[in-house]
């Protein structure tokens, strides 16, 4: 099987550590996060990967090469523009196969990829999208008004549990080639939603797993700590 990796963005979030290093190659622990992301596409029977780069990506080359250290061969495809998480998918869709598992560059994770396509047969949607549940508090007193502003209720800091994408897809090739254009920028959000309002089946795939988001620095700080405490979790998925 094939697996496309976003791994073209500058990761401003992240700053400083992406002022030297494209997100990717961001440590976590001993190794770079895109090194634990190959390791777990190629246990899951990965055995093809098209990076998709562009920020400082001769320093993603460097480090990847052509994948064989990785069990895997490695292919690169070059945006000389910003082509969003799903446009780098149109350059390079006669080399993935009938179906293929697109990912973000920075995705850290015990999800089980094998598991998520095996699912995704099943289920025979267009795409399948890896989602986790997260919470998300409100900060103040919620309040509840009509229309004449008599309070109608009034919940103290609530929070509020919801479904969002981990970053990680399975995508069925025939499905999405007719909203693909060489050159022209999509997010895979609009991807998803144009392939529904096709009348086509996207399924979500929930798992009980570790997912860290590396997007701030106090979050990385926190993926560092938990790499330490639980390395295998990752590097055995």
């Amino acid at each position: 099987m094939k697996a496309v990796v976003m791994a073209g963005g500058k990761g401003t979030r992240l700053g400083p550590y992406t002022a030297v290093l494209p997100k990717p190659l961001v440590p976590i622990g001993d190794m770079p996060v895109i090194e634990l992301l190959l390791r777990q596409l190629q246990a899951a029977g990965v055995d093809e990967v098209v990076l998709a780069v562009n920020h400082l990506h001769h320093l993603i080359r460097a480090f990847c090469g052509d994948g064989r250290k990785f069990g895997l061969k490695i292919s690169y495809s070059l945006e000389d523009k910003p082509l969003g998480t799903a446009g780098p998918i149109a350059s390079v869709l006669d080399q993935l196969g009938e179906r293929f598992i697109v990912t973000n560059g920075d995705l850290l994770t015990s999800f089980d990829v094998a598991a998520m396509v095996r699912e995704h047969v099943r289920e025979g949607g267009a795409a399948s999208v890896a989602v986790a549940e997260r919470e998300f508090p409100i900060d103040f007193g919620l309040v509840e008004a009509d229309a004449d502003m008599r309070l109608m209720a009034y919940r103290e800091k609530p929070s509020y549990r919801h479904l969002v994408s981990m970053g990680l897809y399975v995508l069925e090739s025939h499905a999405v080639a007719p909203h693909l254009v060489e050159g022209r920028y999509l997010d895979m959000p609009q991807l998803l939603r144009t392939l529904l309002a096709d009348g086509k089946k996207v399924h979500c795939t929930k798992q009980d797993c570790q997912w860290l988001d590396i997007g701030r620095p106090e979050d990385y700080a926190v993926a560092q700590s938990m790499f330490e405490e639980r390395r295998q979790l990752f590097l055995s998925a």
